[in-house]
């Protein structure tokens, strides 16, 4: 069994939106929800040099990210109707809709705010990889759409060897240790590490307020 997964180059992402509107397109979403975000992160300060003069230390950039396809994804484990599964060809993580039950507990499991419980269903929803057209040996939509070509996909430990100076994590992103996500990214020179309480996500309405997400923030 191989696992899938995505190559994200932040150093190319201007945060232009494209992913993510061509998955909302393509999978028909509602304004409210998204399976791809764009997480805005940005920080630094001015520094006095001492001689009237001053510098800035300030940053920005910009983390294009939905399911990660996880290698112990946490929503399944904490569905409690087994409704979370993973595809035995590609291991790409899916929701089964016909046992899914709205009980939530993958909205609150996900440590990177994925799964998208339905108002107007009281079903799960999540990024599934574009498991048809991987099986048709396309890439999932998003990646096709990137005018930047900062999306890949493909077999992980592929994609890993490609890019060996690759990190499965940046912030905003949580620790990955958490899930072993199914994700290698190309930190760009601003990027900071995991953990970093310099910055903050600039769009937090846009990513956090999607629909039947009523929490602060989605990243915990």
């Amino acid at each position: 069994m191989t696992q899938y997964g995505f190559y994200f180059d932040n150093a190319r992402c201007t945060g232009c939106r494209t992913c993510e509107m061509a998955c909302k397109d393509f999978k028909d979403l509602s304004e409210t929800m998204a399976f791809r975000r764009i997480f805005d992160y940005e920080g630094g300060d001015w520094k006095d040099n001492g001689d009237g003069t001053l510098s800035t230390t300030s940053y920005a950039y910009h983390v294009s990210a939905a399911c990660n396809h996880c290698a112990n994804p946490a929503c399944m484990e904490a569905c409690p109707a087994g409704a979370i599964e993973k595809d035995s060809d590609t291991r790409l993580v899916f929701v089964n809709q016909d046992a899914c039950k709205g009980f939530g507990a993958c909205v609150d499991a996900c440590p990177y705010g994925v799964p998208i419980l339905s108002k107007e269903d009281n079903k799960a929803y999540k990024c599934d990889g574009c498991i048809d057209r991987v099986k048709e040996g396309k890439n999932p939509i998003c990646v096709d759409a990137c005018p930047l070509r900062a999306l890949e996909f493909g077999p992980i430990d592929d994609l890993r060897a490609a890019h060996p100076d690759a990190l499965d994590g940046i912030a905003p992103l949580p620790d990955p240790s958490q899930t072993t996500p199914s994700l290698a990214i190309n930190a760009s020179a601003a990027a900071k590490p995991v953990g970093d309480a310099t910055g903050s996500v600039t769009n937090e309405p846009e990513v956090t307020y999607v629909e039947a997400r009523e929490i602060t923030m989605a990243m915990k």
